[in-house]
């Protein structure tokens, strides 16, 4: 039986933001969550949930716009997930992610702040970030015009982006404005090499084809890497499509390749091949050197890491005689930022790749008072260990957006050190942690960082300080 499409609503003004790139509405006592709108505007929303608390709907027609509103600058904006805020002037998006901080922190975790710090934007708002990865796909979304069209499309083949929510269907990317051009020129010269050759392009639903993602990742001192992740084992063509791009692109300092035969996208499970270069690239900090291969994790806008970097260390307080734990390290750049001012630095990381990466960055930059651990966190931060490397003066976390696990928090508040500093780039776990350790730490400073202009992603820091009793 066909659904009953629900109703338009019309002339309905839009009055802020909200989390995940939606903006807010009041229709009938109830909140209506929107996504591309920009608070000012008035729009027609055709209604797509009714839910007891909360409707959903989209934007069917921009009536009036808000003074405030700005043309987008992406031709891919409104159906790529990405760059959801282009439309709200920097200065304005900076403002609603610190509120959007403060908000969480305070209604989710129920804590209790000091003054914000204002957020430190970016000086460079596109062509920031230092890796995107993209997908193959046999059956790329249609935009709008082309369904509605009806005629016949010829060419279904795509190098993109997910659609938000639909794992099988990928949008093509003519031109993105995150990373610098060059990741362009690599993109459109790949699948344009793809199509000329009659390289088949991975199906994500039946998992057949050879095409299966490309990664690229650049640094600011100049050096590329490009791994193309295939689905399966053809060497010949594997290794004229990557002797083509080494000759194309001799900019690629860095070029590999994995095969991925697995029904899932991930590769930090999976050997990296090197085809031509070095197997990673290298970026500069503060004078440090920081080697960085295809599973290293890294921040994605360099630029503001340091600034990022330069707030763990102030609100770190160090003065040479601390012992600090870096929880949730990666390839150690927050560790061997810090490791000057401290007596001792102690880095954990889940991925194995990332902790041999740390530990060559410390060798490289003549630090030794900093060692890396492998392991779960949750299994690896135990009694036994703490025994073994020596209580923390001060813990860094800097987890993945679903946080700390509960058992890292339990071991918080066993050993207590007498200051943490929790960097997010999810103030919403980051507050639920917060309120885990809040019964034996004061929140003492919270600095955002806008590290993704035009998105609704926001870093933050937080530095806690144990509580006298």
């Amino acid at each position: 039986m066909k659904r009953k499409q629900l109703p338009l609503l019309e002339n309905v003004p839009v009055t802020g933001l909200a989390a995940e790139g939606k903006s807010l509405a009041r229709v009938d006592g109830k909140t209506l969550f929107i996504p591309h709108a920009v608070p000012g505007d008035v729009v027609n929303v055709q209604l797509l949930k009714k839910r007891k608390g909360f409707l959903e709907g989209r934007m069917a027609q921009l009536i009036t716009p808000s003074k405030d509103r700005v043309a987008a600058f992406c031709p891919h904006y409104g159906t790529c997930g990405g760059c959801s805020r282009q439309t709200l002037p920097y200065p304005m998006q900076l403002r609603y992610k610190q509120q959007q901080v403060f908000d969480q922190l305070t209604r989710i975790g129920k804590l209790e702040l000091p003054p914000l710090q204002p957020i430190i934007g970016a000086e460079q708002t596109r062509h920031y970030r230092n890796k995107l990865e993209f997908t193959f796909s046999n059956n790329r979304w249609l935009t709008a015009a082309e369904a509605a069209g009806g005629a016949p499309v010829n060419e279904r083949r795509a190098l993109g982006f997910h659609i938000p929510g639909l794992f099988d269907k990928v949008l093509d990317i003519d031109q993105c404005y995150l990373q610098a051009e060059l990741s362009n020129a690599i993109r459109t010269e790949i699948k344009a090499y793809a199509i000329r050759h009659h390289l088949p392009f991975f199906d994500l639903r039946t998992q057949q084809g050879l095409l299966r993602n490309l990664i690229i990742r650049n640094t600011t001192a100049g050096e590329w890497m490009v791994i193309v992740v295939f689905a399966c084992d053809d060497r010949p063509a594997r290794e004229a499509l990557l002797a083509f791009l080494q000759q194309r692109f001799p900019q690629i300092t860095s070029l590999l390749y994995v095969l991925n035969e697995k029904r899932n996208d991930t590769i930090t499970d999976l050997p990296v091949h090197t085809f031509a270069g070095r197997s990673y690239i290298e970026e500069q900090i503060e004078g440090l050197h920081f080697r960085i291969g295809a599973k290293s994790f890294y921040q994605t806008n360099s630029q503001q890491a340091c600034r990022l970097y330069g707030v763990v260390r102030e609100m770190a307080q160090l003065s040479g005689s601390e012992h600090v734990y870096d929880l949730y390290t990666g390839a150690g750049a927050i560790a061997l930022f810090v490791a000057r001012q401290a007596r001792r630095v102690t880095g954990v990381e889940y991925v194995p790749e990332a902790v041999e990466d740390a530990r060559g960055n410390a060798l490289r930059n003549h630090i030794h008072n900093v060692s890396f651990h492998a392991g779960d966190m949750k299994d690896l931060l135990c009694a036994a260990f703490i025994e073994a490397h020596g209580a923390p003066d001060v813990v860094i976390l800097d987890p993945p957006r679903a946080g700390i696990h509960p058992g890292v928090a339990k071991t918080l508040l066993q050993i207590l050190p007498p200051r943490l500093i929790y960097v997010s780039c999810n103030p919403a776990t980051q507050a639920r942690d917060l309120a885990l350790l809040a019964t034996h730490y004061t929140i003492e400073c919270v600095q955002p960082v806008d590290m993704f202009p035009h998105t609704h992603h926001v870093e933050n820091v937080v530095a806690a300080v144990r509580t006298k009793n």
